[in-house]
């Protein structure tokens, strides 16, 4: 590995920072190390031309994030004198429904699932959508955790404790007897180490045509997304919501507070302002 990439994962690693966490800043790293070249130094100017053509390849989120990454590594580097600013972004006041994942399109892609026989598939996409754990946490659903029915998820020095329904209890230990998983994780691969999330993603993207679903809406975050929604619309209590998905933030729950774009412009129209 180069030496510049050493640098950076070693302290990724320091932060104890996830394994697709390390892996992004990685990857976006290198994309501005290969840009940078064999240029004999990393100015300023640089670093701006480098923004400029992200604005022009990527959309401002994904900029931002890749943004984020060089920024740290600059940081890392001594070169603080470098980093720039995100791009300002106007949050939206409603959900863009073409990448929000409904209740039925999601039970479309059990079902697709199941005719597909991927049980695995079928009960991992469950753990996450009646949960709202990360991909990153399914490893703490272990053989223990469902036979107490919660889940001591411990990430980024943090740990909160995942309750986990009892009818999700029971089909998961009645997997994991059938597969002859007597502890640890269960969701695993045939050599027993815990699923790559690249993986999921694929498996996933792969039932989108059975079940009809959009491509743009499938991903497990979104299944994550799905149970916040779900669970704010039926709570309206952001702050245990924020408890329940592990942020220590409130600003980063309330992108699951937006209301759909169809009933926000019912709403506008409802206002009663035109004669």
């Amino acid at each position: 590995m180069d030496q510049r990439l050493e640098l950076l994962e070693a302290a990724l690693r320091e932060e104890e920072k996830s394994e697709a966490t390390r892996e992004k800043y990685r990857r976006d790293v290198l994309a501005f190390l290969r840009y940078v070249g064999d240029r004999p130094e990393i100015t300023k100017d640089l670093v701006v031309a480098y923004k400029q053509r992200l604005a022009e390849t990527y959309a401002i989120t994904s900029a931002n994030s890749m943004l984020a990454a060089v920024n740290y590594y600059l940081r890392l580097t001594g070169r603080s004198d470098c980093t720039v600013k995100a791009f300002k972004l106007q949050g939206e006041a409603f959900r863009r429904e073409e990448r929000e994942l409904t209740k039925e399109e999601y039970f479309r892609l059990l079902e697709a699932a199941r005719r597909k026989r991927d049980t695995r598939l079928y009960l991992l996409m469950e753990t996450i959508c009646a949960t709202g754990i990360r991909v990153s946490e399914l490893r703490f659903i272990t053989v223990q955790a469902l036979r107490s029915r919660q889940a001591a998820v411990s990430l980024k020095g943090k740990t909160r404790t995942v309750l986990l329904p009892g009818q999700l209890c029971r089909e998961l230990l009645r997997y994991a007897r059938d597969r002859g998983i007597k502890s640890g994780s269960v969701f695993v691969t045939r050599s027993g180490r815990p699923m790559d999330r690249n993986n999921i993603l694929h498996a996933m993207k792969a039932l989108c045509r059975l079940a009809r679903v959009a491509a743009s809406k499938v991903f497990p975050h979104n299944l994550r997304h799905l149970f916040a929604v779900t669970y704010y619309q039926a709570e309206r209590d952001i702050c245990h919501l924020a408890d329940l998905l592990g942020h220590s933030s409130i600003n980063t729950t309330r992108i699951y507070t937006r209301v759909s774009w169809a009933e926000q412009q019912g709403r506008i129209e409802g206002l009663g302002l035109l004669q």
